[in-house]
């Protein structure tokens, strides 16, 4: 449990190498499915990375920082959790990285916590925050359950799926903060940004973030199968970010992932326009970001 607790945080470290992302909102996240195995990372992908960004030294003021944030667990069955969190000083390091790498007009206060009850991971505009609920922690780990997973399974695809989540709701906070124009659905933005983050960014651990996303989105599709579901959400049905997710995926590299498509996971008409839709996210957001990236 500390080692897995320890790797989901230690990717906030990470971040650092960030050279594009994401998007900002008060939402709720939680969706996610692995089609098949986890195929190994290459090092290699064609086009990719193709297109060149701004001088990386930023145009912008340095007027804020992350500021890690530690709250009183009130619910006792996420005391040890949190107890990991706080004695590794996981966001304190996780902020450290992403200072070093961004530049900010004002503060981000980084925390985990219980939410009293509430299944959720959500940026807050009004106090600029990134949380991330140990109620949704435990959400993702029934959902994995539910799927067919062992216990030792779930709670592995449980820590890779909130990675992806803590990614998207960081990438709200800088379109928020950064003033971003995002064109169309700005929760798909931020589920892009988050698997381009991963599957750029943080190797083998951020394909297993994507996949598992991908698989919580599936095994959420069929749980609700049948039932009255929002269609006003923001957030689009879990069935289209599964098919989004496996589309970055293998957008990514053709070659490597090959297998969404030649087992039926993604169907060959959407296939063929994914490593347009992938080249297309990163060109994107190595844009947008350039202006407020630190100098190397």
């Amino acid at each position: 449990m500390s080692r897995n607790l320890v790797n989901f945080f230690l990717v906030l470290g990470l971040l650092i190498l960030i050279t594009a992302c994401m998007c900002p909102s008060n939402r709720n996240e939680s969706n996610t499915s692995e089609p098949g195995s986890t195929p190994a990372r290459s090092t290699n992908t064609t086009a990719k990375n193709t297109s060149t960004s701004a001088d990386p030294v930023a145009k912008n003021k340095d007027q804020g920082d992350f500021v890690p944030e530690h709250i009183s667990v009130t619910n006792p069955k996420y005391q040890e959790i949190d107890r990991q969190v706080r004695q590794e000083r996981l966001l304190e390091k996780g902020s450290d990285a992403l200072n070093r790498a961004l530049i900010l007009p004002r503060n981000i206060t980084l925390r985990s916590k219980d939410c009293n009850g509430e299944v959720n991971a959500f940026y807050n505009p009004e106090d600029t925050s990134v949380t991330v609920c140990y109620e949704l922690m435990e959400h993702f780990f029934k959902v994995f359950k539910a799927g067919g997973s062992t216990d030792e399974v779930a709670y592995q695809k449980m820590f890779e799926c909130i990675r992806f989540v803590f990614l998207h709701e960081v990438g709200h906070a800088l379109i928020d903060q950064y003033k971003l124009p995002i064109m169309g659905n700005e929760e798909d933005a931020a589920d892009r940004c988050s698997a381009y983050i991963n599957l750029e960014e943080l190797g083998d651990d951020g394909v297993k973030a994507v996949f598992a996303a991908a698989d919580a989105f599936a095994i959420e599709s069929k749980l609700t199968a049948g039932k009255d579901r929002n269609m006003a959400d923001e957030h689009l049905l879990s069935e289209q970010r599964f098919y989004n997710s496996l589309c970055m995926l293998y957008g990514s590299n053709t070659a490597k992932y090959e297998n969404i498509v030649t087992q039926g996971y993604l169907p060959k008409e959407r296939a063929v326009r994914c490593e347009t839709e992938y080249q297309k996210t990163v060109d994107s957001w190595v844009s947008l970001l350039a202006p407020w990236r630190k100098k190397a």
